[in-house]
């Protein structure tokens, strides 16, 4: 089975929009993976809080069927584990799930 997870940590949403939000909404329904989730790491918590557009394009990410999550620590701290949750977005430790990934047959990418 081929897994990718993408770790979205950048502010910038440039990237976000043209990089991870684009490619996330078609990796499944194009049939490149056959599993993927996006992990939401540091500052692009708080971007994704703020930014109605990358809302919409999340929103589209997860309708394809990618699972979400985010750093619990980092949306605490920024304060927006509550709205993240509310995107359908789950705050975990990031920092278990990636050791997984990376210690099993995932393929990881970041940005």
């Amino acid at each position: 089975m081929n897994k990718l997870l993408i770790v979205w940590s950048t502010e910038e949403v440039e990237v976000a929009k043209k990089m991870v939000l684009l490619y996330g909404s078609v990796i499944l329904p194009r049939g490149y993976w056959d599993e993927a989730h996006l992990m939401i790491w540091g500052p692009s918590a708080r971007a994704l809080a703020q930014n109605s557009e990358l809302q919409d394009m999340l929103k589209t990410v997860q309708e394809s069927g990618v699972e979400t999550s985010a750093c619990v620590v980092c949306s605490d701290d920024y304060g927006v584990s509550e709205k993240l949750g509310a995107l359908g977005v789950k705050s975990i430790h990031t920092g278990e799930f990636l050791t997984e990934a990376l210690q099993n047959d995932w393929k990881v990418v970041t940005f």
